[in-house]
């Protein structure tokens, strides 16, 4: 890290603008910032589900994952740099493979619930496909790597399949959507 942040505020936002890692300025509006901004917030979040009751293997991938999501953002706050590579990519495969296993197949579709971890989990995954779709904008604007798009991708998949994975230490399993459930209308 090349310049360390001796004071936070700087008033140099004041106008709209934020400085990226390359020293230039662009809008706190730009397709760029908001790819960043999402992925700081699935950052946050994961730091959130760290504060349950998780497997300590599940729990060090996931920390692992945290220190990831901040190299993507550093990649993306210096255009034309890479830090997330096909190894990062490769990884999360790994881990998909690794919990997908044991699991059940789907034969419906599940809600976002079940035990607090799985929903944190889920929320984590909603997030992830917002920042990939954040991720897709900004390529489509301007040439970024491949890598940090596929990682979200793979990522958000694996939050899907860590919820039932989730749900399943707590001792629950999946909630199914009831197709044919009656509702009051």
């Amino acid at each position: 890290m090349g310049n360390r942040l001796s004071k936070i505020a700087t008033r140099t936002g004041d106008n709209g603008t934020t400085g990226l890692g390359d020293g230039s300025r662009v809008g706190k509006d730009s397709l760029r910032v908001h790819a960043m901004g999402d992925v700081d917030e699935l950052n946050s979040h994961i730091g959130l589900l760290l504060c349950e009751d998780l497997p300590p293997a599940l729990r060090d991938e996931l920390v692992s994952i945290q220190h990831d999501l901040f190299d993507l953002g550093g990649e993306l706050c210096i255009p034309g740099y890479t830090l997330i590579t096909d190894v990062h990519v490769a990884r999360l495969d790994t881990l998909l493979e690794k919990y997908n296993a044991d699991l059940p197949p789907l034969k419906d579709f599940i809600l976002p619930a079940g035990a607090r971890s799985a929903a944190l989990a889920h929320v984590c995954r909603t997030i992830c496909r917002r920042a990939e779709r954040a991720i897709v904008s900004l390529g489509n604007s301007e040439t970024i790597n491949d890598n940090p798009r596929q990682y979200m991708n793979r990522l958000s998949d694996l939050m899907f399949v860590l919820s039932r994975v989730l749900n399943r230490f707590a001792g629950g399993s999946d909630v199914l959507w009831e197709k044919e459930r009656k509702r009051d209308v």
